[in-house]
């Protein structure tokens, strides 16, 4: 009898390829990290923005992808208007601000006010086309400001990096706490590790300690708290980081990216110390 070869699973080699070419551009970043969301509206883009900002105060190289295809708002919080340019070999280039270096699908459009309607097998290609063709220089990390929920452009974005870290925002909204908590399965089912939850908008409204609650549930660390102030508001105003100008949530930031540096940096310790506990 024949020894029968099994067929070649031409999706598995698209993907190995795309993951290939990924990680060849991605060649330059030490470190990938992913702000994702249950849902939208739980102010993602924010944290994504002010985790960039408060790394790059501390001297990190930080770079700052917006991958939300559908609605890519990085641009419009820091008042970017420039299109993105391309080098002569073809390679996206980011717009440096603040320290950080900026991509965002919004650059690539010549009328941002148009929608883009695309369907699932476009939306993945666009993705990965996206984070293969952006010259980044040397970073200390990069940050990935994820679509929000489990859409097929989370998913391949998730599939195609070696994500070093996933960090999850969410209210304390019952529904935003529900999506929050399929988020951090999403990224178990898919061998993602989780850099842990951070809570945003913290007010009295839906009570103050869910999302720490669910960090407790299910293993993960709470890495913080942002509470819903004034300043907020004024950030969004004049496109700035609200770290910028707010004391106050410039230390909550602080804190929580201390704690997102020592939950990165953790594997490498152990690397240098195999022989501790």
């Amino acid at each position: 009898m024949t020894d029968t070869v099994p067929a070649a699973n031409p999706f598995a080699s698209r993907l190995d390829e795309q993951k290939k070419r990924i990680s060849d551009n991605l060649s330059m970043v030490k470190k990938v990290i992913a702000v994702g969301s249950g849902k939208g509206g739980v102010g993602k883009t924010f944290v994504a923005i002010n985790l960039a900002w408060t790394l790059a105060r501390k001297g990190k190289k930080v770079g700052l992808l917006d991958a939300d295809i559908d609605c890519p708002n990085v641009f419009v919080a820091l008042g970017i208007s420039d299109q993105l340019e391309a080098s002569d070999e073809g390679k996206i280039l980011p717009v440096p601000i603040d320290g950080i270096q900026v991509v965002s699908m919004a650059g690539l459009s010549e009328d941002p006010e148009q929608p883009r309607i695309w369907r699932g097998p476009m939306i993945g290609k666009a993705v990965s086309d996206f984070l293969s063709k952006v010259e980044w220089s040397e970073l200390d990390v990069l940050i990935i400001d994820l679509p929000p929920g489990t859409s097929d452009a989370a998913l391949t974005l998730m599939q195609s990096v070696d994500l070093a870290g996933f960090v999850i925002v969410s209210t304390n909204a019952p529904s935003a706490v529900l999506d929050a908590k399929k988020a951090f399965l999403m990224a178990k089912e898919m061998n993602k590790p989780v850099t842990g939850f951070v809570e945003n908008m913290r007010s009295d409204m839906f009570g103050r300690e869910k999302v720490e609650d669910l960090a407790a549930e299910v293993g993960a660390p709470f890495l913080g708290a942002i509470e819903l102030e004034k300043a907020v508001q004024q950030a969004l105003e004049e496109n700035r980081p609200v770290t910028a100008i707010d004391p106050k949530l410039r230390i909550a930031f602080e804190s929580i990216a201390e704690k997102v540096w020592s939950e990165l940096t953790v594997e490498d310790k152990r690397d240098e110390n195999p022989h501790e506990e």
